[in-house]
């Protein structure tokens, strides 16, 4: 009987790695040391804030705000540190559930589509058909009447003067046009201050982490943008942006929209100056 450590022993467990250590976490904390880098740094060149970048590096993504901005701020510290984003997505995924797919959108009810609309009652043809009748009426009286009456009392008294009244008809009053809505448009928006940065945001379909600075670098916002909602900034020389989700945002600077399309999870760093809009 041979004398040695059993399978179960402390010292044959130093031989197998830990199961965190392939985790995402530690594949990025592993990396940021290897590159020399500290958390300060890391958080100072992705705009990811050092709280965020500290739990991440524990695998606590609670912090992120949701799925879609854990993939954003996991994509942005893999590639500050050298590393594929794609792996620690996919790994991300598999751990949560994976991407969500898209909703479909809801089919169209055909049997109310089609339905045809109840006819209604056509007023005017039957006014028009009652005052008809009613002079029709009113001359075959007027006709019989004078036939019946006719004769010598009629030659004896001779024709009764008929007095024509003749009313001028009313002339109608001039109807004033109504003036034509203003169509929405971009001059609006082309109408900005020509010696600062206006920049605006919104959210189209889904909501979006939006952080902005000016150019001393002070603060102008720094939270979420909810569906539907726009922000505008300003600056005398230039505004810094960082779109935790830029697929739904649609973008303005100095009054023309910014057609670069981005995708939705996509953390977009951009800068803007006066004049034409140049992404920094």
């Amino acid at each position: 009987m041979s004398i040695g450590n059993s399978p179960e022993s402390p010292e044959d467990d130093r031989n197998f790695p830990a199961d965190d250590r392939d985790s995402i976490g530690r594949a990025l904390q592993q990396a940021r040391v290897a590159a020399g880098l500290t958390v300060e740094e890391v958080s100072a060149s992705t705009r990811v804030r050092v709280p965020i970048v500290h739990a991440i590096e524990e695998d606590d993504f609670s912090r992120c705000g949701g799925d879609v901005y854990a993939r954003g701020h996991i994509r942005t510290l893999a590639r500050a540190v050298g590393l594929d984003p794609a792996p620690l997505i996919e790994q991300y995924d598999a751990g949560h559930g994976g991407r969500p797919a898209p909703t479909p959108a809801a089919p169209l009810f055909e049997a109310e589509r089609i339905r045809p609309e109840p006819r209604r009652p056509n007023w005017t043809a039957a006014m028009v058909a009652a005052i008809v009748a009613v002079v029709g009426f009113v001359g075959f009286t007027m006709f019989n009447g004078t036939d019946s009456t006719g004769g010598a009392g009629a030659s004896a008294e001779g024709p009764a003067p008929v007095t024509k009244t003749t009313t001028a008809p009313a002339k109608p009053k001039p109807v004033k046009p109504a003036p034509p809505k203003p169509v929405p448009s971009e001059s609006a928006i082309a109408a900005v201050p020509q010696d600062k940065v206006t920049v605006r945001l919104t959210a189209t379909d889904d909501k979006s982490w939006i952080s902005a600075k000016g150019a001393d670098g002070k603060l102008l916002f720094d939270g979420l943008l909810l569906k539907g909602e726009s922000k505008t900034f300003q600056d005398d020389e230039r505004v810094d942006l960082i779109l935790g989700n830029a697929g739904p945002i649609e973008l303005y600077v100095n009054g023309k929209k910014i057609e670069d399309s981005f995708e939705s999870g996509q953390v977009e760093r951009l800068s803007y100056t006066k004049g034409d809009p140049q992404a920094g």
